[in-house]
């Protein structure tokens, strides 16, 4: 598997600009956060003055009142404090599940938009790392990253305005210890900036692979791999622990260091101080007050540089989250047509199309279907038939020639009326873990129930969804795991039929079911066929005989079509594909 690397620095702005925008609709309450940061940063380092006030004069000159009124005022100051702090907090919190609300949002819209070249290329568990932990490490930037360095640092200033305002002196002295602070803080911002994009690697490796064996794992099982796919997840474990111990060691070397360096900056404070108290020069309020200061001055530092954590690691996720809405892989819905009524003329006029822009898998296909005939494409696996039909629901976009529906091409359509009126049957069915109902509606509150009972009455599935508890409101697990093969795609043909499309595209449909089972299906597939232009990918070429058109296919060419007559008279392609499976047949009986 490979593994996926990322960069970030510490403070991107470009990163945090493209982030803000999605802070625009909240600005109210984010310039409200921005006045109670300012005011937390302005109310901490009050505190220490004051007491240095009280000792040197209320306690100094025996002033019992005065030290009471004094006692009283810090109470209420503390008070602020604790309120201002309070919606600080939530605050923050608030805007910042907020802006990530909308980011999932926006990421979720995106990814459904890209085209489906971009998931053959892409691990599913990457997607997910994208669109659940990487926007949740968002939240932690707005609660806890952002805002909280930006009251720290409003904390250091005015801490250091009210420490030479009390003592120049005393000031320098205490801060003779920050260039080491500085120093040793740099070095564990570069040292964590490096190990939070490891950790971020790591975490998005290992999704990838728990999702992809996961969903494999009947694979997994039928070869009795268990042991050497378990050895690969123990590797993968072990480089994600890894990276998260080596961000632990630099937090347990970081973090005694700025405590022994804060304590040397106190003693050298109380040093200094008691000397020149000696000398009458200082005042005891002053030399209370510094060491408070100190305490202050240090405690923000460290808990910016414990903050890196909480930013680099949003700086990684925004990076990658960037990056994915970045991606332009998505079909263009340009086209603004949407028709009245669809006749279902189809015409493919010498289209070329290539996956990977390359080797061409259509070359030069061009045919026609009048509203209302069935043509069946026919050929070896590789040859290009599901190719054709992506191309036409606008899955994937052609590289040369054009593709028409009603005399009219396909990019001038509206996106989602051309795929409305497209019904696409897969071999694969995919069913979520949800009622039938749902399953065969998508969510679309515009599907009345009475329009599914028709649907499954046409297709001839009604009869086993009545007997399922619940019926239409009976859970089908993941994958639709607790229905047969044939159930699961007899529904896959009442979730076509509930939009009534004008164009019916069966790919395979009963390749995967036996004899019984396919007799069932191939009545459905003849009701809804009715009245509806039909394109079909057939395997077993008895189902398609009956088919006004059948086009052959071989890499990705057209070597023949016709009627299964005429091509039986041909004694080419077709004709040694049907005395392959008449023999098969043959045999088997």
């Amino acid at each position: 598997m490979k593994k996926e690397q990322a960069s970030g620095n510490i403070v991107d702005f470009k990163v945090l600009k493209r982030l803000f925008t999605f802070a625009k609709p909240y600005m109210l309450q984010f310039n409200l956060l921005i006045f109670l940061t300012v005011a937390l940063a302005v109310l901490v380092p009050i505190r220490p003055y004051l007491i240095q006030y009280t000792i040197d004069s209320d306690v100094a000159n025996g002033d019992y009142q005065g030290l009471v009124q004094m006692v009283w005022l810090l109470v209420a100051l503390l008070v602020a404090q604790a309120i201002v702090q309070y919606f600080h907090t939530y605050l923050s919190s608030w805007l910042g599940q907020h802006i990530i609300r909308d980011i999932r949002t926006t990421l979720y819209a995106h990814v459904q938009r890209l085209k489906l070249k971009f998931f053959d290329n892409t691990p599913i568990g990457r997607l997910v790392t994208r669109n659940v932990s990487d926007i949740e490490t968002l939240a932690d930037v707005f609660s806890q990253g952002i805002a909280m360095m930006i009251g720290d640092l409003l904390q250091l200033v005015f801490i250091l305005i009210f420490m030479f305002y009390t003592n120049w002196q005393l000031t320098l002295v205490s801060l003779s210890t920050l260039p080491i602070l500085i120093f040793a803080t740099y070095i564990f911002k570069e040292k964590i900036k490096v190990s939070f994009n490891n950790v971020r690697s790591a975490v998005a490796n290992l999704n990838s692979f728990v999702q992809e064996h996961i969903t494999g794992m009947n694979i997994v099982q039928i070869f009795n791999s268990e042991d050497e796919e378990l050895r690969k997840f123990k590797d993968i474990n072990k480089e994600h622990r890894r990276a998260n111990i080596r961000s632990v060691l630099y937090y347990s070397i970081y973090f005694p260091v700025a405590e022994v360096i804060q304590a040397i900056g106190i003693g050298l404070v109380v040093w200094y101080g008691a000397i020149r108290m000696i000398d009458t020069v200082f005042e005891p309020g002053e030399l209370i007050a510094f060491i408070m200061y100190i305490m202050m001055f240090f405690r923000p530092i460290r808990m910016i540089a414990d903050k890196f954590n909480t930013l680099q690691m949003g700086i990684v996720s925004s990076n990658r989250i960037m990056k994915l809405l970045d991606s332009e892989e998505h079909i263009p819905n340009e086209g603004t047509f949407v028709p009245e009524k669809f006749e279902g003329a189809v015409s493919f006029k010498h289209v070329w199309f290539a996956y990977n822009d390359e080797n061409y898998v259509l070359k030069d296909i061009s045919f026609d279907v009048e509203p209302g005939q069935t043509i069946a494409l026919v050929g070896a696996t590789g040859a290009g038939k599901s190719s054709i039909i992506n191309l036409l629901s606008r899955f994937y976009d052609i590289n040369k020639g054009s593709i028409s529906i009603d005399g009219r091409d396909v990019q001038d359509y509206e996106l989602q009326s051309l795929r409305r009126n497209i019904g696409v049957v897969l071999q694969d069915v995919f069913l979520f873990s949800d009622t039938i109902k749902a399953n065969i509606s998508l969510g679309n509150e515009d599907i009345p129930e009475q329009k599914i009972v028709d649907a499954a009455d046409l297709v001839g599935a009604r009869e086993f969804i009545d007997r399922l508890p619940g019926g239409l409101e009976y859970n089908v697990m993941e994958r639709g795991a607790t229905l047969s093969v044939g159930q699961r795609q007899l529904i896959s043909f009442v979730r076509a039929m509930v939009y009534d499309p004008k164009i019916i595209v069966l790919d395979e449909a009963t390749s995967s079911v036996d004899t019984e089972t396919e007799e069932l299906i191939q009545n459905a597939i003849d009701k809804m066929m009715k009245g509806r232009t039909s394109i079909v990918i057939a395997h077993r070429l008895s189902t398609i005989q009956h088919a006004d058109k059948i086009i052959v296919l071989d890499n990705g060419e057209i070597k023949e079509s016709g009627t299964h007559e005429e091509l039986l008279a041909k004694d080419s392609y077709y004709s040694q594909l049907h005395k392959m499976q008449y023999k098969e047949v043959v045999i088997s009986e």
